[in-house]
């Protein structure tokens, strides 16, 4: 998209108000002085600290037009051609007596060539003046002009420290330029010189740090949270098959450009018992494929207010787009989407929503969402296109479990060649992850107590003391494994 000639041609075709809504205002001021040159139109800035000036010639600014109202009154009474940008003029379009002004501007501009542009970060348009109104996006900058940017900060950190240059390898510096895409130029340039500023070199270890600086500029008030907490797929047991189906699909997923023929995947529903490793596995995929993890809270989006809960979901996926590559966690998804029509029809809407999006968006948001209970969830979301496939993430089987109590003995510094794996498989036979999890603390809890180390017999004890949700729900869990068994893919 060429930002120059689209706002070129808006204002050859007479315009009379436009809004831009958006935070880099000196390269848009920018942008406005050449085309004010082409369309050979003087151009006029007005702010209220200096009043209404020329913005493409020294010329002083009119200390009588730092009112607002005056500002607007002498525009209307001014005949002449031209472009007048007002910045951060949004809380004065309250008043009556100015929106009136603007508005008989408006009416009358129509072959004078005049058009007033408003630039703010937000800009609500009031209702009278809605007809006469062309919004304008300016789009983020392109990978191109970050790659310059990112060669200009190494020049720039080599000319202030002689003799040295930025020490960077290829794939770091894709990695940087695509993690700070969907920024501003200023902001993408705060965040290069985080990564190279400290030490000169441009490494992939810089990436996390960088991420967690974008997502803390862009997540003012999102529903969506940065998950620093991820995971390897090293700590999870089991799950062999959705491992083997991530891995087949990490490049696809982190090219620039899929290979031909394929497209990035766009996401996985992960089904099953709780506590088997469903959360776990989200942030595995994060952690494995080296993208910033989002958590969705699809319970938050709600809102007593009408459209705002619809608002709160397109901020939300916006958000996403903007940190992609990165993977967006929707946990629980039933939650959000299986009210029916006891919400008067909001659950619908961001389904709609959801739905609109997860079919038009490919640039890289790759979602993870968990369900435990499918009866709740729409047809449409489970329909192959949605998503790519569905896993069912079972108990695990005495293998697995294994494998479990091997990750959490050693997550506790405790040799796990010291037990009998065996044993203990054998003993939690329909305990799930977390529930073995729970019996590994208990027992050394009990063991402390004891002023002793855990050993088989604390771990087993503490086994049978308990019930699993295996025992306790026990229909609901063999109603969801007889659904899934025809329906999905085994995770295991």
């Amino acid at each position: 998209m060429n930002e120059a000639h689209d706002l070129e041609v808006l204002l050859r075709a007479g315009a009379p108000v436009v809004v831009v809504e958006t935070h880099e205002e000196r390269r848009l001021v920018d942008l406005f002085r050449r085309i004010a040159i082409r369309l050979e139109l003087p151009l006029h800035q007005w702010t209220i600290t200096e009043g209404m000036a020329r913005a493409d010639i020294e010329f002083p600014a009119d200390a009588l037009s730092k009112d607002p109202e005056t500002a607007v009154r002498l525009l209307r009474e001014h005949k002449g051609a031209g472009i007048y940008l007002f910045l951060d003029f949004h809380p004065y379009m309250q008043d009556p007596v100015i929106l009136r002004t603007v508005r008989e501007i408006a009416q009358s501009s129509s072959g004078a060539r005049k058009s007033i542009v408003f630039i703010s970060h937000r800009f609500e348009v009031p209702g009278e003046l809605k007809r006469y109104v062309s919004h304008f996006d300016l789009p983020l900058p392109s990978r191109e002009t970050l790659k310059k940017l990112v060669s200009d900060e190494a020049r720039k950190w080599a000319a202030s420290n002689p003799g040295k240059r930025v020490k960077a390898d290829e794939r770091s510096l894709d990695a940087l330029v695509s993690n700070i895409a969907g920024l501003s130029l200023d902001d993408a340039r705060r965040l290069v010189r985080i990564a190279i500023y400290d030490d000169g070199v441009l490494s992939y270890s810089d990436i996390p740090e960088v991420m967690e600086a974008k997502y803390r500029l862009l997540n003012t008030d999102s529903v969506l949270a940065y998950e620093y907490d991820t995971a390897r797929f090293s700590e999870v047991g089991g799950l062999a098959r959705l491992k083997d189906w991530l891995a087949k699909r990490e490049h696809a997923f982190r090219a620039d450009t899929p290979p031909d023929g394929l497209t990035r995947p766009k996401g996985v529903l992960l089904l099953g018992v709780q506590g088997c490793g469903k959360s776990l596995a989200a942030r595995a995929v994060a952690g494995t494929w080296g993208t910033p993890l989002l958590g969705l809270d699809i319970g938050a989006l709600y809102n007593k207010y009408i459209g705002e809960t619809e608002k709160n979901i397109r901020q939300a996926l916006k958000m996403a787009n903007t940190m992609a590559p990165c993977v967006l966690w929707i946990d629980e998804i039933e939650k959000g989407l299986g009210h029916g029509d006891s919400d008067n029809g909001t659950s619908k809407r961001i389904l709609g929503t959801l739905l609109t999006w997860m079919a038009d968006d490919n640039n890289g948001v790759f979602i993870v969402a968990t369900a435990n209970d499918v009866s709740s969830l729409p047809p449409e979301l489970l329909r192959k296109g949605r998503l790519d496939e569905i896993f069912f993430v079972d108990l695990p089987d005495q293998a697995i479990r294994k494998i479990i109590f091997d990750v959490h003995l050693k997550r506790r510094n405790l040799d796990s060649n010291a037990f009998d794996l065996d044993r203990l498989a054998q003993a939690s036979e329909g305990f799930s992850g977390s529930e073995i999890e729970q019996a590994v603390v208990s027992a050394f809890y009990a063991a402390q107590e004891d002023g002793t180390r855990p050993d088989d017999d604390y771990i087993v004890n503490e086994l049978k003391s308990t019930r699993p949700l295996s025992v306790v729900m026990a229909e609901s869990i063999a109603e969801l494994r007889q659904w899934a068994s025809s329906r999905t893919v085994p995770a295991n």
